[in-house]
């Protein structure tokens, strides 16, 4: 089972279902079904285990100017993500990734936890 790494206890992560968005892996990218360890920090002293959660939507998923279209990140996605808007989000996400959030899709990942 693989690792789902938050850097941010963000308050989405205590609904039953969350949304988190996450670049392709360039191993094998995310899949609808699959079951996945979430962690608060994954690579840190501070590394804590959060629960299971199986991914039960995938959505492809723009950063860019066409604000409105379905396959572009609506203020609406990156305020439920846990942003104060749009802009925030891409700020963050230019802070983290630099050049790929202009040159790739972006996966929009709905998440329920596991219940058992």
């Amino acid at each position: 089972m693989r690792i789902l790494g938050v850097s941010k206890k963000w308050d989405k992560l205590k609904e039953d279902t969350f949304t988190t968005f996450r670049f392709a892996r360039k191993d094998k990218d995310w899949y609808e079904g699959e079951f996945v360890q979430v962690f608060y920090k994954p690579r840190s002293k501070e590394r804590e285990f959060l629960g299971i959660a199986k991914i039960v939507k995938k959505e492809s998923r723009w950063f860019g100017a066409r604000i409105g279209h379905p396959d572009y990140i609506s203020n609406t996605e990156a305020r439920i993500d846990g942003f104060e808007d749009f802009t925030q989000m891409q700020i963050w996400f230019a802070e983290q990734y630099s050049i790929r959030i202009h040159t790739e899709s972006i996966n929009r990942l709905t998440l329920e936890w596991d219940a058992r």
